[in-house]
């Protein structure tokens, strides 16, 4: 067992973005900062994956980052040691750091922005870590080290969307894109809400997996191009009241015309790239629609968020699973887009 009144960090290994490239992640040793009084030390045992990792490796996210940088936003790991103060975690608990180190609760603000994990501080790639008692939540017992690892971001972007800022009610319709993290998430949590979802990807393989999570209904975009018009029809020409956007400006047009009157779009991503009509705007105002940007989420809503995964044993769906040494080709899948839910790193 580590000392918890050791003066002294502990030397460990630790994967570092040495320049803005996928292939720049290398092994290495880093020294872990003594613990204050209300510290807690954390060997980590799994990381996941987000598409966040890969503009931060290639320097799309922060150009102005400092380098060397361990990335990685997303672990779960055990609680070896404890500072004198700490009152919330013993040595043996399972948890997880939130994206946010500081945001504990209440609304986000530059101070609390400043402190995500893999980017403007150190990410979670590493044996070692060193958190504040305040920035962890304990993991859901039913649930592995693996499958923790992705909840910090994907599900708590898919919770806070929907059922913080969404206020998701039973009864109501979700659009999810794609099968991504953040859209399998969105559709377990809708479906744990009571609501009814319509799922698209450009997979028919993956729609039939997604039918068989409980997607009421799918819609391959690349056969169907304008879906957003299968949507209206599909809700009898209401709309749907939530959307769970992930493409961004390329996609965010077509979640206008989606959304019902009055609905809300929980605006996450920006894969689909720029957009193609410059309108949209138009339309979003027209229907009175609550665009809602979501960068994660509090360490109050993650706890909250695990509350309820809990009670209903939802199970988080890991594509595959890399070893820590493997990182640089688990970005790399994690890039081409294969994947269908998460990838997940072993550390």
């Amino acid at each position: 067992m580590v000392s918890a009144t050791s003066k002294t960090g502990i030397e460990h290994a630790a994967y570092e973005l040495q320049s803005f490239s996928l292939d720049a992640i290398k092994a290495g040793k880093r020294t872990t900062q003594a613990l204050g009084p209300n510290d807690v030390l954390v060997r980590m045992k799994a990381a996941s994956l987000n598409y966040r990792d890969i503009l931060v490796a290639t320097g799309i996210y922060n150009k102005g980052m400092s380098l060397p940088r361990i990335p990685l936003s997303d672990g779960a790991g055990e609680v070896v040691a404890v500072g004198s103060g700490v009152t919330k975690f013993k040595t043996g608990d399972r948890v997880s750091p939130n994206f946010m180190t500081e945001w504990v609760g209440g609304r986000i603000n530059p101070t609390v922005k400043g402190s995500d994990l893999g980017g403007t501080i150190d990410g979670v790639l590493r044996e070692y870590a060193v958190f504040g008692e305040r920035s962890l939540v304990r993991i859901p017992e039913h649930l592995s080290f693996e499958e923790a690892a992705t909840l910090p971001c994907a599900a708590l972007t898919a919770w806070n969307g929907l059922i913080e800022s969404g206020g998701l009610r039973a009864g109501e319709t979700v659009l999810v894109m794609g099968t991504g993290g953040v859209s399998v998430f969105a559709l377990q949590l809708a479906i744990m809400s009571g609501a009814e979802v319509i799922a698209t990807s450009s997979s028919d393989e993956k729609l039939k997996r997604l039918k068989k999570m409980g997607a009421a209904h799918t819609i391959n975009y690349k056969t169907t191009p304008a879906w957003e018009k299968e949507v209206v029809k599909l809700t009898y020409g209401r709309g749907v009241d939530h959307v769970v956007e992930i493409g961004g400006a390329g996609t965010l047009a077509k979640s206008a015309v989606s959304v019902r009157l009055g609905g809300h779009i929980s605006l996450i991503g920006v894969l689909a790239g720029p957009a193609q009509t410059p309108d949209f705007a138009i339309s979003l105002l027209m229907k009175a629609v609550k665009l809602q940007g979501v960068f994660v989420g509090s360490v109050e809503m993650y706890e909250r968020m695990n509350a309820a995964i809990s009670l209903h044993k939802i199970k988080p769906v890991i594509d595959k699973t890399f070893k820590a040494s493997e990182i640089v080709e688990a970005l790399k899948y994690q890039q081409s887009g294969a994947h269908f839910g998460k990838v997940v790193v072993t550390i």
